[in-house]
């Protein structure tokens, strides 16, 4: 399953970690959809019920764009199905912060947002989860392997999918990889009318064998862009081929983290450290080396705060210790705006 997520890259390196080829093989870099950057909140703890950054095919919002221009929006967690009737969604009586891909054909909630083609890419540095053992449950956090290679098109200009015409060349992203995961999205209007509230779900597999042992249950991974393109074009890959994509998938890496992230409230850097619980020096991997580079890195970067109400002292200390996704590399990048 999928019950907590760490998201922190700002908005504007966000649509940089997401740049996506569309049919034709252009490099796009998707832009916000109106007003979603200001609604999204970085952190190292989010659960259901908080907005999370996704991914999804720009015709959702614009009948006259092309299917393959992709758009992020921000969006709550915990799909809310556009025929409940209630007045005020927390009513519901089932979570829906998960659908099990076993069952997606099944039930009503996910079954009509899947055959109208309301497909999304939920995306987060990576997502915790907990194992149960004789002392308690152990928690990892679970992501992308990260290595400090170049990416193969990195010299070739891009376009913001929002402004082609102009060519406008954007920096190629070298940072962390965002973790892509397949969900199904909904838009339920308040049945006395209102403003209409967007909200996903999670899908989920059984989980690969490198998972196992921490729990039974892993979310779909869409791994690599061919997939995520795949997923997102509904109008040229049908809803039963897309269903395919969704395998368990042999490719996350993971380390233990301190049970601070038990407690959804606690939201600073310290969640997602790597922590030793064998007392003895543990085997640094390059995805473990990566993450330390990153929790450790000076690079100045304007991101948002993660918590606008802590205090001010306590920010800077966070802010300092955590390069959440900012690569490995210590070349100076320009910051985003």
């Amino acid at each position: 399953m999928c019950g907590r997520t760490a998201c922190t890259l700002a908005p504007d390196e966000l649509r940089r970690a997401c740049s996506y080829r569309n049919r034709r093989g252009r490099r796009r870099q998707p832009r916000w959809r109106d007003g979603d950057a200001d609604k999204y909140q970085t952190s190292y703890n989010k659960s259901p019920q908080s907005l999370s950054p996704v991914l999804l095919s720009q015709r959702h919002f614009d009948n006259d764009a092309p299917v393959d221009e992709f758009v992020l929006a921000s969006m709550r967690w915990g799909l809310v199905p556009a025929w409940f009737k209630e007045n005020d969604p927390r009513k519901m009586q089932f979570s829906t912060s998960n659908c099990r891909v076993e069952t997606i054909l099944v039930k009503k909630s996910y079954k009509n947002p899947l055959n109208k083609g309301q497909r999304c890419v939920i995306l987060a540095d990576g997502f915790y989860e907990w194992k149960t053992q004789d002392k308690g449950k152990q928690p990892f956090f679970i992501y992308f392997p990260q290595t400090l290679e170049t990416r193969e098109d990195q010299d070739q200009p891009m376009t913001s999918a929002s402004n082609e015409e102009n060519l406008e060349p954007v920096c190629e992203w070298t940072g962390w990889k965002l973790l892509t995961m397949a969900g199904l999205f909904d838009c339920w209007t308040p049945p006395g009318g209102g403003e209409p509230l967007y909200t996903f779900s999670i899908i989920t597999v059984s989980a690969s064998p490198n998972l196992q042992s921490i729990h039974n249950r892993m979310p779909a991974i869409l791994d690599g862009e061919e997939e995520v393109r795949k997923w997102l074009d509904f109008g040229e890959v049908r809803p039963i081929d897309a269903l395919k994509l969704l395998q368990p998938k042999d490719v996350l890496a993971f380390h233990p983290v301190s049970s601070l992230v038990n407690n959804s409230r606690n939201n600073s850097a310290e969640c997602l450290q790597p922590v030793d619980n064998s007392k003895k020096e543990p085997k640094r991997t390059a995805s473990n080396k990566m993450m330390m580079s990153w929790l450790t890195s000076s690079t100045p970067c304007k991101r948002k705060e993660p918590n606008a109400d802590v205090k001010k002292e306590e920010t800077k200390a966070q802010y300092k210790s955590a390069r959440a996704l900012q690569g490995a590399n210590k070349k100076r990048r320009t910051n985003p705006t």
